[in-house]
């Protein structure tokens, strides 16, 4: 029996990184910058889940994923970001209620 961090520590931070993601997504709907790194606490968490589990499983495929799933994540952040600065410069704020004026 060892003492060291085993596969349930793991996924106790993971789940507690997606659920602060969740809770930042529904509980902050006014800025958009906190719900962007809501979104990456959310894709960390699983990334957190699918390394765990590959190394407990001796299996590589869990670790090609999660690089899979970084490579998304840092799109998703430079172009999330990108469209803000374009909203910001053309509309003055990035108030999420001024975006859904977007729309149609």
């Amino acid at each position: 029996m060892g003492l060291g961090i085993g596969l349930g520590h793991y996924l106790t931070v993971a789940a507690i990184l997606f659920t602060l993601g969740v809770f930042g997504i529904f509980l902050n709907r006014k800025n958009i910058i906190v719900i962007l790194m809501s979104v990456e606490l959310i894709l960390l968490g699983v990334n957190l889940n699918l390394v765990a589990f590959s190394a407990e499983l001796n299996d590589l495929q869990g670790q090609v994923f999660a690089l899979f799933i970084l490579t998304v994540a840092a799109a998703e952040a430079a172009i999330g970001l990108a469209v803000l600065v374009i909203f910001f410069r053309n509309r003055g704020t990035i108030a999420v209620e001024d975006a859904n004026m977007m729309k149609g």
